[in-house]
């Protein structure tokens, strides 16, 4: 019998409702391997990319069609154990066959780069602070500092020759009594930024996940002008902009305030007001919606929303009204194959950190591979 439980309960397209679904093209990288794939709504493969590496986080595919993607640094210095896992600081742009048309290193990047396409990035680093700025990050665990160290986030942006442009340091702006370290975290790593989008405004949206806060940083003064924060977040990933301006979130649910149940939810915020204006948890069991990291929310253009539930693999779209009308379970099962990250994650994996959906024209080439789609 199989022993895998998430192979016992179904893998590949569980369901799909083509009246209600957008339709389109999937794109997926799992986190142990060296591969992006693409599937259309029946969940066949219609494309494949062959990594520089495994994996950073995610991949996405840029309005040229190329794929701009993060993978791990082999021989970046392994500063602590989680890093070897969401350390991304190889950033490159692939054509159709994966040949690399473009790329950046940063041994410190991790989790999120933005590539806007023309050569320019938006990105999460990282620098480490003394032993005495180290003993002023508030909260989290006692004495879990590397070696008395903590390593603070930095946001970058460099163009298109690789020059720094602009950057924002946690260790200068952020307000530690204001935004601590959760009780359950390490010092190692603070405040874990997972997301940085640039926003229509010029502005900088992004996500701290072990402060439980979403902020946004005044692109041109360095000051955080709007902030959501723990009585509202939990361990939140994948903060965007929808065209309205509100702010979508996938808000995790792990630790939150006043609740003992823990679920996932993708939230809509009016970036006015900052109300929940549409919100998304399963409707059937709470708790059946859940993935205590990672995780992402995509608005489609027909409204609906696509959903990756990302400790388990799982995708699926949901309509404004919350039906669900289509359902992929990650089949690409594999450990990782370095022994630190093996360690603290044994056995098969199929866990994704984000994923994305794409009408046929926003992938022109793969019109004229597959002319029956177009």
């Amino acid at each position: 019998m199989e022993q895998n439980t998430l192979k016992r309960r179904g893998v590949g397209l569980i369901g799909v409702d083509k009246s209600r679904s957008f339709g389109g093209y999937t794109l997926f990288c799992p986190l142990t391997s060296d591969v992006a794939h693409l599937i259309d709504i029946d969940g066949n493969e219609v494309h494949q990319w062959k990594l520089p590496g495994r994996i950073g986080r995610h991949a996405r595919i840029l309005p040229n069609g190329n794929l701009a993607v993060n993978t791990i640094d082999a021989n970046r210095k392994d500063i602590f154990p989680f890093f070897n896992k969401y350390g991304g600081g190889i950033m490159s742009e692939l054509d159709p066959d994966g040949k690399v048309v473009r790329q950046f290193q940063d041994e410190f990047g991790h989790h999120d780069q933005y590539h806007f396409g023309d050569g320019r990035l938006l990105y999460a680093s990282l620098e480490a602070l003394s032993k005495e700025d180290s003993a002023k990050v508030v909260g989290g665990v006692p004495g879990s500092e590397i070696d008395g160290i903590t390593y603070a986030d930095t946001i970058k942006e460099v163009d298109a020759n690789g020059k720094l442009v602009w950057e924002w340091k946690v260790s200068e702006r952020l307000p530690r009594d204001e935004y601590p370290l959760q009780a359950h975290y390490t010092r190692e790593h603070y405040p874990l930024i997972n997301a940085v989008f640039p926003l229509k405004d010029g502005n900088i949206l992004a996500s701290m996940r072990s402060v439980s806060a979403v902020v946004i940083i005044s692109k041109a003064t360095g000051d955080i002008i709007w902030s959501l924060k723990s009585d509202v977040l939990a361990q939140q990933h994948c903060a965007n902009e929808l065209p309205n301006g509100n702010i979508l979130i996938f808000d995790n649910g792990a630790f939150r305030a006043g609740e003992s149940i823990m679920y996932s939810r993708a939230i809509e915020v009016d970036r006015k007001t900052k109300e929940i204006v549409w919100e998304y948890r399963d409707k059937s069991q709470m708790i059946a919606f859940y993935t205590p990291f990672m995780g992402s929310a995509q608005r489609l253009e027909n409204g609906n929303t696509l959903l990756c539930e990302s400790g388990f693999g799982r995708l699926f779209e949901v309509t404004k009204e919350g039906y669900v009308c289509w359902e992929y379970v990650n089949p690409h099962f594999q450990a990782y194959e370095d022994k630190r990250t093996a360690g603290l994650f044994p056995g098969e994996s199929n866990a994704l950190f984000r994923a994305y959906r794409y009408s046929a024209e926003e992938i022109p080439w793969l019109k004229e591979k597959l002319p029956e789609s177009s």
